[in-house]
This record gives C-alpha cells, sequence and structure tokens, in this order.
C-alpha cells in the first residue's frame, strides 16, 4: 500500500510537471526510478496482450498489463491534471520570477543528474550531450507558430506532444506552446470541453503506443546516448524557463490583455534586484528539491 501512494504521488509530479512549459514529465519518471517500467509497460500494449483478456481472463490480462503500475500512475497524473492546470495558470501569471527560477532549478538539477547516469563518458556520448544543447536552444528561441482548431490537428498536436511528455528533457507543455496550442488546451481543461479534450487524448494515446517501442529500443541498445541527449535538451531547454527576457513582439490575448509574444532571453536588469533575489533563491529550492528527490528514490529502490 504505502509504495502504491509513493508511485501516485510520482504520478502527481509528472502531472504537474506535463502542465508547465520546459518541464517534462518524463523527467520526473526518470528521476524518481519509474521511467523504463513505464517505457516497457506501455510497449506492451498490443493485440496480443487484449486477445490474453479473452483466452486466459481478466486477471491474467491485468497482470500483463502491469496494470496495478499504469492506473496507480495515471490517477494521480489525471488528479494533478485537473487540480493545478487553474494553479499553475495563476502561479505564472502573477509569481513569475518565483515559478520559472523554481523550474530553472527543477531542471538543472535534472539534467546534471541525468548525465550522471550514464555509465561510459566518451566522445561520442558528450557528442550528444552537445547535440541536445543545441537543439533545444533553438527550439527554446523559436517563436510560436499560427495553427488551426479543427479536430484533425488537435488530434495530431496530442501525438505529438505525448512523445515530448514521456521524453525526458522535452516538455509537451513546451510543445504545445510552439503550436500555439498550450492556453487553448489549458482552457479546454479548465472549462470541460470534452469534444477538444477527447480527440487529443486519442492523439496521446495513439502516439504513445507508436513511440513507446521505438524508446525502448533505444533504451535497451543506445542507453548512454540516449541519456547523454536527454541531459543536453534539459540544459538547452534552461533557455525557455529563464525569465529575464527582451520582448521582440506583443499580441493581445483571449482575454484581451496584451502580453509578450516573441522573446529572446536576456542579461537580469540590476534595477530590479527584487526579482534576481526570488530567481535565485527559489532556483535553489527547485535543484535541492530534485536532488532530494533522486536520493529517496535510490533508498526505495534499495529497500525493495
Amino acid at each position: 500500500m504505502k509504495s502504491k501512494v509513493y508511485l501516485f504521488f510520482k504520478g502527481v509530479a509528472m502531472g504537474a510537471a506535463d502542465i508547465v512549459p520546459g518541464v517534462s514529465g518524463g523527467t520526473i519518471a526518470l528521476i524518481t526510478g519509474i521511467y523504463e517500467e513505464l517505457i516497457e509497460s506501455i510497449k506492451n500494449i498490443n493485440l496480443r496482450l487484449f486477445k490474453t483478456l479473452f483466452t486466459k481472463g481478466f486477471k491474467t490480462f491485468w497482470h500483463d498489463l502491469n496494470g496495478n503500475f499504469l492506473l496507480t500512475l495515471a490517477l494521480g497524473i489525471m488528479s494533478s491534471i485537473l487540480l493545478l492546470a487553474q494553479f499553475i495558470s495563476y502561479l505564472l501569471s502573477n509569481h513569475e520570477f518565483k515559478i520559472w527560477g523554481f523550474f530553472f532549478g527543477l531542471i538543472l538539477s535534472s539534467g546534471i543528474l541525468i548525465y550522471r547516469e550514464v555509465n561510459n563518458i566518451s566522445s561520442s556520448s558528450l557528442t550528444y550531450l552537445f547535440l541536445g544543447i543545441l537543439i533545444a536552444s533553438i527550439i527554446s528561441i523559436s517563436g510560436p507558430t499560427t495553427t488551426p482548431n479543427n479536430y484533425f490537428f488537435i488530434f495530431l498536436t496530442g501525438s505529438i506532444a505525448i512523445c515530448a511528455m514521456i521524453l525526458p528533457g522535452i516538455s509537451g507543455s513546451f510543445i504545445l506552446l510552439l503550436l500555439s496550442k498550450y492556453e487553448f488546451i489549458i482552457n479546454s481543461i479548465k472549462d470541460f470541453k470534452f469534444d477538444v479534450l477527447i480527440v487529443f487524448a486519442l492523439g496521446c494515446i495513439f502516439g504513445l503506443l507508436l513511440f513507446s517501442r521505438f524508446l525502448s529500443y533505444l533504451f535497451s541498445n543506445y542507453k548512454d546516448y540516449v541519456l547523454s541527449l536527454l541531459s543536453g535538451f534539459l540544459f538547452g531547454s534552461l533557455l525557455k524557463v529563464w525569465p529575464f527576457k527582451t520582448i521582440i513582439e506583443t499580441r493581445i490575448n483571449s482575454d484581451g490583455i496584451k502580453e509578450a509574444f516573441v522573446t529572446r532571453p536576456a542579461l537580469p536588469n540590476i534595477g530590479n534586484i527584487e526579482e534576481i533575489i526570488f530567481f535565485i533563491i527559489f532556483s535553489i529550492v527547485g535543484y535541492l528539491l530534485i536532488y532530494f528527490l533522486q536520493k529517496k528514490s535510490i533508498q526505495d529502490n534499495k529497500e525493495q
């Protein structure tokens, strides 16, 4: 029972991460020690598994599905997304430097911890590390695009975003932001627009089942390179959560409020010393949170 409670709250943490641009639920899964089990469990969902339901009964089907693990984790993720969507939006609007500082610390600590999992640090692994940094940096400074709100594109968006959500270092919400669908999906969750959410969820399921097999293959055969690349993605994505920016272009949002649309990272303004101090303090808090989560996960794995 205790392990299920821990697993549920790991799901809560993944859900919270998945609704924040720049933070990945896959990262949380990796640093809490459940990532490979999650990917393997998803990969095992196929037609043969569903045949088991009819030939060997529900108990065998549920065991082969790793149902207790997936259900507990899914309940944590969904609870978090439904409860925290509005709260996270409020924090981003009213406590920008504190919350982005916190996320900055989370991502920095995660990148360091994931790279420490690389068994053989070589010129090849370093190449993948810097490649990840380069790719994520380019994505981070790219401006959002204008995209349609039709069902096909919502389905496609879900398929792409879920791949990022389960991939440590790339935020699904960040992909939504680049596709100009972040605010649209968050508002759909808050307003319970079931038609949009169902189509988006179907896209997520499609992308999840397709991508998990490829990811499982990569982890089985090129784990060090994958971890190096993912660490690079994390370090590169720090640009996205860096709150000190120069505004290049503005827009009017759905509430009729003028907001920054295209920005570029900039050095902090020394005149705003309070913002800088808050950013540093909350970055340290975020960094230490991931550090102690990882430490607790290692301790739990030794006890099992």
